[in-house]
């Protein structure tokens, strides 16, 4: 499991650990806050496609999906 303080997601960089169409690093290029200030949801990007996808911050904790920086 992922450590992720959410005050520091944006800017972050995570490696998919499967890749889907050769689309591996990722950085958080968005971070979507409610009105308490709690992160609710953020978006990643591509590095080579520059795709982006909106996902729920609490994804990147699970490990089998991604793995903090770049590898």
């Amino acid at each position: 499991m992922n450590k992720i303080n959410p005050k520091k997601l944006h800017h972050s960089k995570w490696t998919a650990v499967t890749p889907v169409n050769k689309e591996k690093h990722f950085l958080v290029t968005g971070v979507d806050f409610d009105e308490e200030g709690e992160v609710i949801a953020c978006e990643i990007e591509a590095v080579i496609s520059r795709r982006a996808i909106s996902i729920q911050w609490q994804e990147l904790t699970d490990d089998t999906y991604w793995l903090f920086g770049w590898k």
